[in-house]
């Protein structure tokens, strides 16, 4: 399956502050499949989404 990044946040917050989860509700309360996920290579937080299918050729 394939995902769109929808926005990134430093893994290094305030503590108690997880802006990468809420925005990720927002987006749910929006009706998206908003998921996070940790991208250990940049040390951030990555709220993606899955990509829509397209039919190609149809």
């Amino acid at each position: 399956m394939r995902w769109t990044v929808l926005e990134q946040f430093p893994a290094g917050g305030p503590r108690g502050s997880w802006p990468a989860e809420e925005f990720a509700e927002a987006r749910r309360g929006e009706g998206m499949a908003a998921e996070v996920v940790m991208d250990l290579e940049q040390d951030a937080f990555l709220v993606i989404v899955p990509q829509q299918a397209t039919d190609r050729g149809r």
